[in-house]
């Protein structure tokens, strides 16, 4: 018996049913939680298989073998829903056939029950061998540990193991290395994820149980500081994971979160998954900082015995240190501390280290990261000139002042520098288009920005404000708003006079004006242009919210900017400018239409009939083609064209509708500019739309029935509910119209019932703007009343809620 068992008072006979019923008592329990419930169970589980196997030697005659624990098994930590992984050793000297039914006695009772169960028979030799053999069966062994039987067997085994793992180092670790970042780019970053793997992805359980390896190799040791609570958390989450779900699995599902967070006492599942990712981001640390000292170790081995050739055998020296900043040196492919660097009198001394460091592209020693932590003399209030253009350098230092970063945080430096970063530090974000938790958004927006830094002309305003635009994540409300107040707080710490406090306030509370104005509003309304103007201020302020606002939205996701969003914002920016600097066209002037554009319109009044072109997009990033429809002006264009489309199963992935007036013509035409893509396949040809779009108009194509045969067709697979549709009143963005946001699910055919439902209303559609981003639409459209004004607020409340019924 082991001392496992000594971790649990339940009891199990022999049988299946006393070791099942006694295992359902201890999960049940609510007073058993974390390590001691592993443990316990492990305990039990070692009590029923020590039954289990004397009951089976003593029937097969087999004398000479122990049954062996291997990996988590072997180390006493069984979830609710781990595997068993067992080896049965044995000295080769039985007889086969009683072998075998030896095992089949141990086996056979934990497939009864459907417990998972990875199994071996082997001899100590053949143990070996395997291991020699296969990397993950060596791991395994590393934590191997007899449950019944003789225990002779398995120490022998232990300490060749131990040995040829730790004479094998060389060859070994890097093997280990390659497998981890294989997994990671296989499962992801777990402290990046809305469903993590717990176990597979990076800083998850197997890495955790790589950094015990290593240790075992006495070549290099992880960080110990906090690595054992964060592997705990991990264990807990999956622990209250298995006994939500039923089931051995790993994945931290969305549907899940809440129920696991309760279990493990804690507010929700945003709550939940801060934990996960801390505890993730102290394994995947830990993990950098090992395996950069375990290549260290090996390059040195490999050059030592070279060296002392060509020295004579003076080969253990000092590596040299080449200066990089004031108390800052390079050593070995790190950055250090300088031999006289005193942090305990040089408060800058932690910000031109980071500094130096991302800027000359090392890594930051561990050793020196801690002595600033412990050592560090605190900055005084507001800072320093010289600490706020360290603190600039290190921003601008592009990719490398990720790690830098994070090397500090993890040490708590950056909360000791900058105390609101507590709030945003490994805060989810549940928008699947952000691909980063809030702090990891912040300095990948940095990184963006420091890329912008040539097109404005106050590069340190822009990058303080790319690291502040979202710190108001963490307080209630609009995250602007807050944001705001906290970066203004910030600035004057910092050491930021009056009017550049004002500025980056101003770049924080406004950091989405752009682009949410460029994707969901009529550009060519005079009250639009105005509006954004007056919230911004200056051209230079401008310039800089310019490149704020594409640093924001590459450092969101590949859905968040593309060419095209890129163009809007452009046009906007321009049109700001004019308006700041007293050179905008004069208000109400029409908008010139392209060439191709007064073509199309000239045809479409000619011919009385819709008029259509296809043309590719020329950015490199572009998704879909153009499509441009003139229509002469009528009733139900707008749901006539969107339903076209997603009959011949093209998604809109933008769209812009707009009235035009040609000079010396008669008449007025709608022009319908999208940008669409094929769900799949070829896009069909530009005949069959607009013959299909001509029947539309005139009522011989039923267009909602034909959708509604697609959708009964091909329902919509089961998965999480989305929200349901929100229609809000926008006011105060335009003079000329009544502005509607829909807020939708995108989904087939949504245009088209927005066009269906206002038309039913009487409505006239002014323009149309919409955005899809991810699984999300957000249609802007501009109505007015069928004389042209805009809707007197009650009505255009009472639309909104129509609308939304209608889409509900």
């Amino acid at each position: 018996m082991t001392s496992v068992e000594e971790n649990t008072d339940h009891t199990a006979d022999s049988g299946p049913g006393g070791y099942a019923e006694a295992r359902l008592r201890l999960l049940q329990e609510e007073s058993r939680s974390g390590p001691s419930r592993r443990s316990a169970l492990a305990g039990l589980t070692d009590t029923w298989l020590n039954a289990l196997f004397t009951t089976a030697v003593r029937e097969t005659g087999v004398r000479a073998a122990t049954l062996v624990a291997v990996g988590g098994y072997g180390r006493a930590e069984l979830s609710p829903r781990s595997d068993l992984d067992l080896v049965l050793l044995h000295d080769g000297k039985a007889d086969p056939r009683a072998l075998g039914a030896l095992a089949d006695r141990l086996w056979y009772p934990v497939w009864d029950l459907g417990l998972a169960l990875d199994h071996s028979v082997r001899t100590p030799g053949e143990a070996r061998k395997t291991a020699a053999e296969d990397l993950k069966a060596h791991l395994g062994l590393l934590d191997a540990r007899t449950v019944a039987g003789d225990a002779g067997l398995l120490a022998g085994l232990r300490t060749a193991v131990l040995a040829d793992w730790r004479n094998q180092a060389a060859r070994r670790l890097p093997e280990l290395h390659t497998l981890c970042r294989e997994r990671a780019e296989r499962a992801g970053e777990l402290r990046f994820l809305l469903e993590p793997d717990l176990k597979e992805a990076r800083g998850g359980l197997r890495d955790a149980t790589a950094l015990r390896a290593v240790a075992a190799s006495w070549l290099a040791d992880a960080p110990r500081e906090g690595l054992s609570q964060a592997r705990r958390r991990l264990l807990d989450a999956r622990d209250a994971l298995h006994l939500v779900t039923g089931r051995a699995t790993d994945r931290l599902s969305l549907q899940e979160q809440d129920q696991v967070a309760a279990r493990l006492g804690l507010l929700d599942a945003d709550a939940l998954l801060r934990e996960v990712y801390e505890a993730a981001r102290v394994v995947a640390y830990a993990g950098d900082v090992t395996w950069r000292e375990v290549g260290r170790v090996l390059r040195a081995r490999a050059a030592r015995p070279r060296l002392r050739g060509l020295l004579g055998g003076r080969g253990d020296r000092v590596p040299p240190r080449a200066p990089l900043a004031e108390g800052v040196v390079e050593s070995d492919g790190e950055a250090v501390l300088a031999l006289a660097a005193r942090p305990d009198r040089d408060p800058v001394l932690a910000l031109r280290f980071a500094a130096a460091a991302a800027q000359a592209g090392l890594p930051v020693s561990l050793h020196a990261v801690r002595r600033l932590a412990a050592q560090g003399k605190p900055l005084p209030v507001p800072w320093p000139a010289e600490a706020r253009e360290q603190l600039l350098t290190l921003l601008g230092a592009g990719e490398p002042t990720v790690a830098v970063w994070e090397a500090l945080e993890a040490e708590g430096l950056i909360t000791r520098l900058l105390p609101d970063w507590e709030r945003v530090r490994c805060r989810p974000q549940r928008n699947p288009v952000h691909t980063w938790t809030v702090d990891r958004h912040l300095i990948e927006t940095a990184v963006r920005a420091s890329a912008l830094t040539r097109r404005v002309g106050r590069p340190d305003l822009l990058l303080m404000a790319a690291l502040l635009h979202d710190i108001g994540k963490g307080w209630p409300g609009d995250h602007s708003v807050a944001g705001e107040t906290i970066a203004r707080d910030v600035a004057a710490r910092v050491g930021f006079d009056a009017r550049d406090v004002a500025v980056l306030g101003t770049l924080v509370r406004h950091h989405l004006l752009l682009i949410d104005t460029a994707t969901r509003r009529d550009l060519d309304d005079p009250a639009t242009v105005r509006t954004v103007a007056d919230a911004v201020g200056s051209v230079g302020t401008l310039e800089i919210l310019h490149a704020l606002t594409e640093a924001d939205a590459r450092a969101t996701g590949p859905a968040a900017w593309s060419a095209w969003r890129g163009s809007l914002v452009a046009d906007l920016v321009a049109r700001v400018a004019a308006v700041l600097r007293g050179t905008a066209p004069v208000a109400g002037e029409p908008e010139i239409p392209t060439t191709e554009q007064e073509r199309l319109a000239v045809e479409a009044l000619r011919t009385g009939e819709p008029v259509l072109a296809l043309q590719a997009r020329q950015e490199d990033d572009a998704v879909g083609v153009d499509l441009v429809v003139a229509v002469p002006d009528q009733p139900g264009v707008l749901p006539a064209v969107a339903g076209v489309l997603a009959l011949h199963r093209l998604t809109v992935r933008a769209a812009d509708l707009r009235s035009m007036e040609l000079p010396d013509r008669l008449g007025e035409v709608l022009v319908l500019r999208w940008r669409v893509a094929a769900e799949y396949g070829a896009l069909p040809e530009a005949a069959r739309l607009r013959t299909d779009l001509v029947r539309a108009l005139d009522g011989s194509l039923d267009v909602p029935a034909r959708l509604a045969d697609r959708e009964a067709a091909y329902p919509r697979r089961r998965g999480v509910v989305p929200p349901p549709p929100r229609v809000t009143v926008v006011p105060e963005v335009s003079s000329l119209a009544t502005v509607l946001e829909v807020r939708a699910p995108d989904a087939v055919g949504l245009l088209h019932r927005i066009g269906r439902a206002l038309e039913s209303r009487g409505v006239r559609v002014r323009s149309a703007h919409v955005s899809t981003l991810g699984a999300n639409a957000v249609d802007t459209l501009y109505v007015t009343t069928p004389e042209g004004k805009p809707l007197d607020p009650a009505e255009a409340t009472a639309l909104a809620g129509r609308l939304a019924a209608a889409l509900a």
